[in-house]
């Protein structure tokens, strides 16, 4: 019975949070802004300033209001076409990328290793020069970070990435989104990461200090982030005044945080070591009681698909989880990214508080 009511009442606070979304963008005329993206890559979110992320979640958010709630018709990047390169299977970033480009007027081209000769029978190099006669961006999700950088070396339209084994930095920019509507700003929440320390973590590492917000990350021996991609998060630490410290107690980590995050443990290409991650992974699942250590107004992430020893039910289908908003919000910033990369686009809602 008491589980039951505080989900009424959490469910109030979030309708009610909902409700306040609405006027925290508010109409106005077209904002001219001295951030501009255009032509830009996005490989990882350390190229990109403070200045220049936030525009990217202001240009989500517009682009939301203006679609999905009053209803108007962008065609934005229409004539403009996106050649689409997946070398690992994908839901969200498949969906979210399609739909929003169409929905922006623009044309999708879906392209696997069985599509094209991606690095077999033709090299990336000539990949990237044939793709850059013919659309007006990239976005690929690969298995190599290289493998992008090269990508992006070799052609002469934005590159964008869908994911790689180094990081994931269009999730990230989907979770920031969904804080920013949850809580009303993001300067001054704490972030604590419970899993595995992989391209997820290292986004967030090379971003959340940007916006003022301090990280706890709780990782097992042995799985701990990328030594130099800590590096660069100690220097943005300091350079922001944020707190970011590691461990390898979940509940540690937990401790005053405002958000729990965690994500799979065993990513695509490390299914052999299932059994070695479950054994170290023992204790990391998040839980109702691992929210006890949290902030009283706490609440969840997970960039999907989700497996039940990562973060039991209790937690994954309650009130506090935003993992479905999150979801969702995966569609509106890969717009912003590609309205900001291809076009000029100022947005005309007003810029939210960060």
């Amino acid at each position: 019975m008491l589980f039951n009511l505080r989900n009424l009442l959490n469910a109030s606070t979030l309708r009610r949070s909902s409700k306040l979304l609405v006027q925290h963008f508010r109409s106005g005329q077209p904002t001219q802004t001295n951030v501009h993206l255009k032509g830009r890559d996005l490989l990882t979110l350390q190229n990109y300033t403070a200045e220049e992320i936030k525009q990217l979640l202001w240009v989500a958010s517009d682009l939301k209001q203006r679609t999905k709630y009053k209803g108007e018709y962008l065609p934005l990047l229409q004539g403009k076409s996106l050649a689409m390169i997946f070398e690992k299977r994908s839901t969200r970033t498949r969906l979210s990328t399609e739909t929003g480009f169409a929905l922006l007027g623009g044309h999708p081209c879906f392209l696997t290793t069985q599509d094209i000769h991606l690095g077999v029978n033709e090299s990336l190099t000539d990949t990237a020069r044939v793709l850059s006669s013919m659309t007006d961006a990239i976005l690929a999700r690969v298995y190599k970070q290289s493998d992008l950088d090269l990508l992006a070396k070799e052609a002469s339209i934005p590159v964008v990435n869908g994911l790689s084994d180094s990081y994931h930095p269009i999730q990230i920019l989907a979770d920031y989104l969904t804080l920013q509507e949850h809580y009303g700003y993001l300067n001054g929440l704490t972030i604590s990461w419970i899993g595995d320390g992989n391209n997820v973590l290292n986004s967030i590492l090379m971003s959340a200090a940007k916006f003022g917000m301090h990280l706890h990350v709780a990782t097992p021996k042995g799985f701990e982030p990328d030594p130099n991609i800590v590096k660069v998060a100690e220097e943005y630490s300091k350079e922001y005044s944020t707190k970011l410290f590691f461990t390898t107690d979940p509940l540690e980590a937990a401790s005053g945080a405002n958000v729990l995050v965690t994500d799979t443990w065993i990513s695509m290409g490390q299914e052999e070591e299932k059994t070695k991650r479950l054994k170290a992974f023992q204790g990391y699942q998040i839980t109702m009681q691992t929210g006890k250590a949290a902030a009283s107004d706490w609440t969840f992430l997970h960039c999907l698909p989700r497996k039940p020893q990562e973060v039991d039910d209790e937690v994954f289908y309650s009130p506090r989880s935003l993992v479905f908003q999150e979801a969702e919000n995966r569609k509106w910033t890969i717009m912003a990214v590609m309205v900001s990369l291809l076009t000029d686009y100022s947005p005309q809602l007003q810029k939210p508080t960060f």
